[in-house]
């Protein structure tokens, strides 16, 4: 039978309602409250030059390690005003890892694939991070990242939804196998750099953590996609670590680890170097992984402080919301907020534990006790909840000033109550019913003024 035509008039209400409907979810996005404002967009680049210029091919098999480096080359050579772009047609650009320079955008067309090779014996070998002392899996050196940079200023990558893909596969056989030599590479690593903006690209199948900011300021991460299959080991979403004045926003994460973690260093490492993650927004992230969907630690030596994540969504996750350090890691975890979060099908609501993470060596200081305080959990609705949660503090430094307002998590069967050691602090209007080391008049009051 032959299908009926719309009329014209019809079709062009539909239209004009589409075009209302993006005018008002634009309005609507631009009332929404940001933090993107920490790093200004940088003017526009005063050159740009093309991957293909450089002897490249996205033919998905000419190997462009070479390509990327010369064009990288080119950029920090014409010290264009403004900066230069390099732009990545559309194609897949098979490639090694390369570095970028200051005062440059990396931009990724519709279409464009960077990927990673899968030739493992040619990734070149770097130095580990001051602050964990070895590789984070093996004791040496690690892998450079596929996308990698070092005492930057200026660096945007960019673009129209292009994907950087990390092949990982090959990495995490090893990982299984036990038969990785040094630990595996990041998708994109910056180290000691400021001014740095990444959006609208798509990260996938890392070898190892996907975003990393290290020893890094002033950074925006928003509008970014992360992907990777739930049983691909360790690799969290984006992890900004021993940075300040960060900012990550309207971002949706899958993967096979923690979607956000916030890290500051590892056990003697991280304490030596003292460099502490801080004034740290999270909001809008949507996602689902194994393990959590919002985490600080539990590598947290150099401290982390002043954060605030809010807006969050995670579904079929292990835990909501994840706050972990151990004994021997030293630091503090203080003055964090986190609000406005729906769960679904997640195991446990929340988790606050001293006894998570395992440590660099045997030299790491048995009595470095880290200080949790001051941590304030509210406005929290989860449903197909397994288990309120557990906030278990290490005996000789209890967790203080622990903050519950407005949570409820509810299950298909009794959601499992919470569980509470070395802890003090508050709950209100918390369902199922609190632990009872979180009902005291001093907690109360402490909660009641922190919100």
């Amino acid at each position: 039978m032959a299908r009926r035509r719309r009329p014209c008039g019809l079709l062009l209400l539909l239209a004009l309602a589409a075009a209302v409907a993006a005018v008002l979810v634009a309005a609507g996005a631009q009332a929404q409250e940001t933090c993107s404002g920490a790093v200004p967009v940088p003017p526009r680049r005063g050159a740009r030059v093309s991957v293909a210029s450089f002897g490249g091919a996205g033919d998905g098999r000419t190997l462009n390690t070479g390509a990327f480096a010369r064009a990288v080359a080119r950029i920090d050579r014409l010290r264009a005003p403004g900066g230069a772009e390099l732009y990545v047609p559309p194609g897949v650009w098979l490639t090694g890892p390369f570095n970028l320079t200051s005062r440059m955008t990396l931009f990724l067309a519709r279409g464009a694939v960077i990927r990673a090779t899968q030739d493992t014996p040619s990734w070149p070998l770097i130095e580990p991070l001051p602050s964990y002392g070895r590789g984070r899996e093996l004791p040496g050196g690690r892998y450079i990242s596929l996308i990698h940079g070092s005492g930057l200023q200026d660096v945007v990558i960019t673009g129209e939804n292009g994907t950087i893909d990390g092949q990982g596969s090959v990495w995490w056989d090893m990982w299984k196998k036990r038969t990785l030599l040094y630990t595996r590479p990041h998708l994109l690593e910056l180290m000691s750099s400021s001014d740095i903006i990444v959006s609208n690209v798509v990260f996938q199948d890392s070898p190892f953590w996907n975003i990393h900011p290290v020893y890094c300021s002033n950074v925006v991460i928003r509008n970014v996609t992360v992907l990777a299959p739930h049983d691909s080991p360790n690799t969290d979403g984006i992890d900004p670590d021993s940075s300040s004045n960060v900012c990550i926003e309207d971002c949706y994460i899958s993967t096979g680890d923690d979607a956000v973690a916030i890290k500051s260093g590892w056990d003697e490492y991280g304490i030596a170097y003292g460099r502490p993650s801080s004034d740290i927004t999270v909001r809008r992230i949507t996602g689902s992984s194994p393990f959590a969907g919002f985490a600080v630690g539990s590598e947290t030596s150099g401290g982390v402080q002043n954060v605030l994540a809010e807006h969050l969504n995670f579904f079929s996750s292990g835990f909501g919301i994840h706050i972990k350090t151990n004994t021997g890691r030293g630091g503090f975890i203080r003055n964090i907020t986190v609000s406005d979060v729906t769960l679904d099908n997640v195991r446990y609501g929340l988790r606050i534990t001293g006894d998570v993470g395992n440590h660099p060596d045997d030299s790491y200081n048995r009595s470095a006790l880290p200080v949790v305080d001051a941590l304030t959990i509210k406005n929290v609705q989860g449903q197909n909840i397994r288990e309120a949660g557990l906030i278990k503090g290490i005996t000789d430094s209890a967790f203080s000033r622990i903050c519950l307002s407005n949570v409820k998590l509810s299950g298909g069967a009794p959601v499992r109550p919470w569980k509470c050691e070395a802890v003090t602090g508050g709950a209100i209007d918390v369902q199922p019913s609190p632990c009872t080391e979180l009902t005291s008049t001093s907690g109360t009051s402490f909660c009641t003024n922190s919100l």
